[in-house]
């Protein structure tokens, strides 16, 4: 009777579905984690695949070089010539538009007479008005380098080396400027005197890119799940509820990919 119940829970222990307790990781960005966004849409993939997603969040540079080195099945950043390096090196099978928002400037005071990004970085060093960079390799950091017309340099512009909350955090205790993405900005809560002080052009959008670690380099990433959630991302599905995530009534992120 007793070997009779083990076969017959070994049988039933056979029978689950074979994803409904594996789970993929995804190499992504702080400011997908830190604006909530991975919290309101990946509860919905799992309910309808069974698969988790295990999200390692740090900033774009580091996150490719893990998944470079095998530690994700998924990429997800918002750098586009590093994502397209990434799978002419052959790390991964192909990119996918997904979504995008934008960068904002933030800072103490109010900038007269600028009317893009660079001109407004330009204000902030002729000034030598305290700026605050991630300084980390980050997608931000990297969009922060390619607007200034010549290299910061002085005790003015300070690196802090970390994400972007962090940062923002150094940047309202020092009363300095800095480059957000607007999802992180909008979920920040310790604005203090900070505001938005330029927005708007095309040298400060932001576009996410998600990849498909080539197996052919690691040949324990899990494709067939780690396509399931790019299928899904890009579907009407994903795309939606990407849509629908709003913070203070505000859409964070907004829908890129092609059908």
């Amino acid at each position: 009777m007793i070997n009779t119940f083990k076969y017959l829970v070994l049988f039933c222990l056979m029978a689950l579905p074979a994803q409904a307790n594996d789970f993929i990781t995804v190499a992504s960005t702080t400011s997908t984690q830190n604006s909530g966004l991975f919290a309101h849409i990946l509860p919905l993939f799992t309910k309808k695949t069974g698969l988790d997603v295990h999200v390692v969040a740090v900033g774009t540079g580091q996150a490719i070089r893990n998944a470079k080195r095998g530690d994700a099945d998924v990429l997800l950043v918002h750098h586009r010539p590093s994502e397209d390096a990434f799978v002419a090196q052959g790390f991964g099978v192909k990119r996918y538009d997904v979504m995008m928002n934008d960068f904002v400037i933030v800072g103490p005071k109010a900038l007269k007479n600028v009317s893009n990004g660079q001109e407004a970085f330009a204000a902030i060093a002729a000034e030598k008005s305290a700026f605050v960079s991630r300084g980390d390799d980050s997608g931000t950091h990297k969009r922060e380098q390619s607007l200034w017309t010549t290299p910061p340099q002085g005790p003015w512009y300070r690196e802090a080396g970390a994400g972007m909350g962090a940062t923002l955090n150094m940047a309202q205790a020092m009363g300095a400027y800095t480059l957000t993405d607007r999802g992180t900005w909008i979920a920040f809560q310790n604005k203090g005197y900070l505001k938005i002080v330029f927005e708007g052009g095309q040298e400060l959008t932001n576009p996410y890119g998600v990849i498909l670690v080539d197996a052919h380099k690691h040949p324990h990433v899990k494709s067939q799940a780690g396509q399931t959630f790019i299928d899904w991302l890009i579907s009407t599905e994903g795309q939606t509820a990407i849509a629908d995530f709003k913070l203070n009534g505000q859409q964070l992120f907004f829908p890129t990919a092609k059908p």
